[in-house]
C-alpha cells in the first residue's frame, strides 16, 4: 500500500514539472540525457559498440557470415536484426524466448537500417540466388533506465559503422576467404529518436519514470539528409496532427547532433 502510494506520488510530481516545462533530472523537456559512444568494445565480432544514454546501457554486435539469399530478392544480402533484454538489465525483464518488447525493439531498429538503405544489400551479393553475405544485428540491452530505441538504434549504427568485412575471392563456384579486410558499404547513418507524450506535452529521451506515466509514446527514425523514414508510435494514447508535426522538426535537429557523436567515432 505504501508502496503504491509513493508511486502515485512521484507519477503527479512528475507531470507537474512536465507542466511547467521541467524533469525530474532538470532536464529541458527536448533534451537528452548524456550519451557516451564506444567502438569496437567486441573483439571477436566483425563490428561492434557499446552505447549509455544516461543510465540506459546497450551493446551491439555484428557478425556476418556466407548464405542464401531470399528468393524474391535474389541479388541482395539478408539483414537480420535481433534484440536480447538480459534479466540482469531489469527486475522486468525475464529470461526466455523474445517477448513482445523486444521483437518491437528488433524491428524498430531494423526497420530504420533498412528503409533508410543504409547498408548496400546489393554489395553484399556473391552469387546470384546461391551466395550472400549475411549481416546478423545483435542488440544487448545491459541495464535498462528508459528509451532502450535510440539508445539500439545508435549503437547499431555505431556498430555498422565500425565493421569490417573479410575479402574473398570466388573461384570454381567455392568462395575463399583472402587475407585483410574492407569497411562494410555504408551510405547512410538513420537516427531514431523517440518522444514521450506526457500531460499533453512532448519529452524527448523518456526515462524510464516517465515511460511508466506516460500516454504514448512516438519514434521518428531520421536519415542523414533530415529525411524521416520510419515512424514507430507506442502507448494507449494519441499524438495531434500539430504535435507530430513539433516533432518532426525537434527529431531532425536531435539526430543530427547524435548522428555527430557517432560519425566522428
Amino acid at each position: 500500500m505504501t508502496s503504491s502510494i509513493i508511486a502515485r506520488v512521484r507519477q503527479k510530481r512528475i507531470e507537474q514539472l512536465i507542466s511547467l516545462g521541467k524533469r525530474l533530472d532538470e532536464r529541458g523537456l527536448t533534451d537528452y540525457r548524456e550519451v557516451q559512444v564506444e567502438v569496437g568494445v567486441i573483439e571477436k565480432a566483425e563490428g561492434s559498440a557499446r552505447v549509455r544514454l544516461g543510465k540506459t546501457e546497450v551493446l551491439v554486435g555484428i557478425k556476418i557470415e556466407l548464405g542464401a539469399p531470399f528468393s524474391d530478392v535474389p541479388d541482395k544480402g539478408v539483414l537480420t536484426v535481433n534484440a536480447e533484454l538480459v534479466p540482469l538489465a531489469s527486475p522486468t525483464f525475464e529470461p526466455g524466448p523474445p517477448n513482445e518488447n523486444s521483437i518491437e525493439l528488433a524491428r524498430v531498429v531494423d526497420r530504420g537500417i533498412r528503409e533508410s538503405e543504409a547498408i548496400d544489400l546489393e554489395k553484399l551479393c556473391i552469387e546470384p540466388g546461391k551466395k550472400v553475405f549475411i549481416v546478423f544485428v545483435d542488440v544487448y540491452v545491459l541495464n535498462y533506465d528508459g528509451n532502450l530505441i535510440d539508445a539500439s538504434a545508435l549503437a547499431a549504427l555505431a556498430a555498422l559503422l565500425n565493421t569490417k568485412l573479410f575479402k574473398y575471392a570466388v573461384k570454381e563456384g567455392e568462395v575463399q576467404i583472402k587475407p585483410g579486410y574492407k569497411p562494410l558499404s555504408i551510405r547512410n547513418h538513420p537516427v531514431a529518436v523517440t518522444f514521450a507524450k506526457i500531460n499533453d506535452k512532448l519529452v524527448v529521451d523518456p526515462g524510464l519514470e516517465e515511460e511508466q506515466v506516460m500516454e504514448a509514446r512516438l519514434t521518428m527514425t531520421i536519415e542523414k539528409d533530415g529525411k524521416i523514414c520510419a515512424l514507430q508510435k507506442g502507448g494507449a494514447g494519441y499524438f495531434k496532427i500539430q504535435q507530430i508535426l513539433e516533432a518532426g522538426k525537434i527529431a531532425r535537429k536531435k539526430a543530427a547532433e547524435l548522428r555527430k557523436l557517432v560519425v566522428k567515432k
